[in-house]
């Protein structure tokens, strides 16, 4: 089986933060793996956990774009959990680990017989981690959750898209990218209490749970005025003028909902009589005339292209900016700037690019420094480590319990 591409130039695990924490990554789909990816990026040694024979097909195909992005920096070793032999190997690989992180459904991992009960005994220091749907207990725990579902069950559905088109999605995962995010936060967190403790326990979240703290504003609406929020479309609920607007070649978004900066709006298109309008001289009157204030500002900025536009408002420090398509995102000067588009050798796809880690740590540099590992590429050397003889790692290939 052929070496995984490693750059020698960002071959550099040693030097970043999470360098020599051990990782066991069980994860399946989006939410797990983005947790996961966090760690990774930064250092930890990852080892991916996988059904000898198999692999995580829900990210699709194993040189494809999402399976690539979610699975780089880390090692392989494909393990029949179900196996008696596999079970006991993986217990071994477990007492030398410093973080689970899984996201089955609640009643697989105790069928497995690896949820943080079964484990804590043989590692108290292990930090066990997991995502579910809806919660580790409660009514709906054992059913099984993807973003969607969690979208509209957590309101999110209700207050996206347009007045009177009935629920919309968003176009992203954004319960799944926001559990995975919140979920590696709460790793350090308890991570850093281990350091106090010297004891390990049991880290967890929801897609449910993370969509209802993503409802931010739109949820304390409710819980403290009895507002039930519904769709705006591309307006701000409650300040104006504060959406997208068209200009002569594409769409452009514009917030000047202060009085300071719809002053400075009024002046900067041209337009000073709209501060005398009666109804629009506060945030609220502007609000209750919304939609005469939205085509009056459309009227205005649909005579000039969108690079006047920019130009204009934000020399008078008004916040705005381009509605750009996906190819126009990483052309923008400075997403290029940020680098966000990170270089990658991948071993049949040659040169990629992948999403970059959004962190930023001074003095630190993280990259791609191994490439996404074959199915069980590492079996051997990771079961080695964990103190088992060769005589050992060929019986569990002979019973069918180790894959690759």
């Amino acid at each position: 089986m052929p070496e995984s591409p490693v750059d020698p130039q960002i071959m550099q695990e040693s030097r970043l933060p999470l360098a020599g924490l051990r990782v066991l990554d069980l994860t399946l789909a989006r939410a797990g793996p983005t947790c996961v990816r966090h760690l990774a990026d930064w250092g930890a040694e990852i080892i991916r956990v996988e059904p000898p024979g198999q692999g995580d097909g829900l990210s699709g195909a194993r040189d494809g774009f999402d399976f690539v992005n979610l699975h780089r920096n880390k090692r392989s070793i494909a393990l029949d959990l179900k196996n008696p032999a596999g079970h006991a190997a993986f217990l071994k690989l477990a007492a030398t680990a410093d973080v689970l992180v899984e996201n089955m459904r609640v009643q697989v991992k105790h069928r497995l017989r690896i949820a943080y009960e079964d484990l804590k005994g043989i590692n108290p220091r292990l930090v066990y981690a997991s995502i579910s749907g809806f919660g580790q207990t409660g009514p709906y725990a054992a059913r099984g959750g993807v973003d969607q579902i969690a979208q509209g069950m957590g309101g999110l559905m209700t207050i996206t898209g347009e007045p009177g088109r009935g629920p919309m999605r968003v176009g992203i995962p954004i319960n799944d990218l926001t559990a995975g995010n919140l979920l590696a936060l709460g790793i350090m967190m308890k991570l850093y209490d281990r350091e106090r403790t010297g004891e390990g326990g049991y880290v967890h979240t929801s897609l449910l749970e993370a969509q209802v703290f993503m409802l931010d504003f739109q949820a304390t609406r409710w819980l403290m005025d009895g507002e039930v929020a519904g769709q705006a479309g591309n307006d701000h609920p409650v300040n104006i003028p504060m959406g997208v607007f068209p200009t002569a070649d594409k769409p452009i978004n514009i917030a000047a909902s202060s009085a300071r900066l719809w002053e400075s709006f009024c002046k900067a298109a041209g337009h000073e009589e709209w501060l005398e309008v009666p109804e629009w001289q506060t945030p609220k009157g502007r609000s209750q005339d919304r939609a005469r204030v939205n085509a009056t500002i459309a009227e205005v900025t649909r005579t000039r292209p969108s690079e006047w536009w920019i130009a204009r408002l934000e020399e008078a420090g008004i916040p705005c900016g381009p509605v750009n398509t996906i190819d126009e995102v990483f052309a923008d000067p400075q997403v290029r700037h940020l680098e966000m588009a990170l270089p990658m050798r991948h071993r049949r796809r040659g040169d990629i690019r992948v999403v970059a880690s959004p962190l930023n740590i001074e003095g630190m540099e993280t990259g791609v420094y191994r490439d996404v590992p074959e199915l069980g590429e590492h079996g051997a050397e990771i079961l080695a480590e964990a103190g088992l003889s060769e005589a050992e790692i060929r019986s569990l290939r002979e019973k069918g319990a180790l894959g690759g």
